[in-house]
């Protein structure tokens, strides 16, 4: 291994570094980036870290790459090995070593992977601090040393802090548990068996080739044999983890997909009434019906940009009882420790439905009719699609609809939404609808698509 500056600058995205394997992310690449990310710790005082990976099957190389490049800047590594990401994180906790580098590209598809970065207690490295370190990485002045190398294995630990505030009542569940061949399929079965449910698991091996559907649980078609199983097997519901691990979906009693937003009414319904913090965060994709809601329930919903390096940060920040966006990730403040973990927001989901009579669908009762697009994700190179982006708000403003610029652009009309903003995760953009009625959402959905298409047609020869 050597290094290198020959490193495609869009791999270092918003809320970490990410791109396809081995063309933009290899072995070269992750050493150096160790080489680098040692050298920064060195010079903020820092002496160790932690490193864990994802199932992935480039990730052992990557990760094997990565820690020999810290360990050559004289940073010693704690290596846990294959984990989940929410397993990385309480191990940060857990060892009071609050830097360290998970390696996996989350939901995105097999042939890529990267780096969640943290340099300090604040979490995952966003934003301008990532562009910094770009630079730091690019300039190549870099310590000498010689790290040691640590192992740590967490599950046991990190098993029993997720059951550990977890009270289950008199109903028994009937429960589907889809791994999508991800990480957690590594861990899932063993947590959830110690619950008084009927467990059945889906697609419960390790495979990073993903064999059975993509392991993105936000996008509804990636759910179709969790549904199908659920209205099978009369389940009480479906619960489905992505990638890493850090997300989570939601099929419901009647076999329907539950988007992330209607969960987080299921939870301000739980949590607000009996809790003196009152605040909750959402993302800028969700529905209006689960701002109406917290407010209904005299709490104070507090809008943020997208991504959990941001979301998870401002939760914290802003003292919220709990947060979360449509992706899947969600962070509970009250007994938990405001990490995203998929599947300790599948354990809460349960621990819900437990002391109840009522299903998944009728617990979600008494919601305004609202019809919504799903996520849309359109097509269009990095280079250009912050450059659309920007019509869109000049478009806006010369309508005069009323927005917010918090994350691209979100349109706040008396009946309707209309959100687009660039996807830091990956070349598209994200387009996504809600109204009163099926047509003003189509009507909707048409004028801002075909402008975004127009404006791209326009810069093809930029590209």
């Amino acid at each position: 291994m050597k290094l290198t500056k020959e490193i495609n600058p869009y791999i270092f995205r918003e809320y970490d570094i990410r791109g396809k394997y081995p063309t933009d992310i290899n072995k070269d690449i992750a050493y150096t980036i160790g080489r680098s990310f040692a050298s920064r710790l060195i010079d903020l005082g820092k002496n160790r870290c932690i490193v864990s990976r994802d199932n992935r099957l480039s990730s052992p190389m990557l990760s094997k790459a990565l820690i020999e490049g810290i360990l050559e800047s004289g940073i010693d590594v704690i290596d846990l090995g294959t984990t989940t990401t929410p397993m990385y994180y309480y191990a940060c906790i857990n060892q009071k070593i609050y830097q360290g580098i998970m390696v996996t590209a989350s939901h995105n598809p097999k042939d890529e992977n990267g780096f969640k970065i943290a340099f300090d207690e604040t979490g995952n490295a966003c934003g301008k601090t990532i562009q910094d370190f770009l630079q730091y990485t690019l300039n190549q002045n870099f310590h000498e040393g010689k790290g040691r190398l640590y192992t740590l294995d967490i599950k046991d630990v990190y098993n029993q802090v997720l059951l550990s505030g977890i009270k289950m009542g008199p109903r028994r569940l009937k429960v589907i548990v889809d791994c999508g061949n991800g990480t957690t399929s590594l861990f899932a079965k063993e947590i959830y068996e110690k619950l008084p449910i009927d467990l059945e698991v889906l697609f419960g091996e390790s495979d990073a080739s993903f064999p059975n559907h993509h392991p993105d649980p936000s996008v509804e078609e990636n759910l179709s044999f969790l549904k199908q199983k659920v209205l099978e097997t009369k389940a009480d519901v479906g619960l489905a983890f992505d990638g890493d691990g850090d997300r989570l979906g939601v099929v419901d009693n009647l076999g329907r997909f539950v988007p992330m937003d209607l969960y987080m009414v299921l939870i301000a319904r739980n949590l607000l009434p009996k809790s003196t913090n009152k605040k909750i965060l959402y993302d800028v994709k969700c529905s209006r019906n689960l701002v109406k809601e917290i407010e209904r329930l005299g709490g104070e919903a507090l809008c943020s940009r997208v991504g959990n390096s941001y979301t998870k940060r401002y939760t914290k920040e802003w003292d919220c009882i709990f947060g979360g966006e449509l992706s899947g990730h969600v962070y509970f403040r009250d007994k938990f420790y405001g990490f995203d973990s998929g599947m300790y927001a599948g354990l809460r989901l349960l621990e819900i439905l437990s002391w109840t009579n009522q299903s998944v669908s009728e617990l979600l009762g008494g919601l305004d009719t609202l019809y919504a697009t799903p996520e849309i994700k359109v097509p269009i190179s990095d280079a250009i699609k912050f450059e659309v982006v920007e019509e869109v708000r000049k478009y806006v403003e010369a309508k005069q609809y009323p927005y917010n610029p918090i994350d691209g652009v979100r349109v706040d009309l008396e009946n309707a939404f209309v959100l687009v903003r660039a996807s830091n995760t990956g070349p598209n953009l994200t387009l996504r609808v809600e109204a009163t009625t099926e047509e003003e959402k189509d009507k909707l959905l048409t004028e801002f698509t075909s402008f975004i298409n127009q404006k791209i047609e326009e810069r093809k020869g930029k590209i």
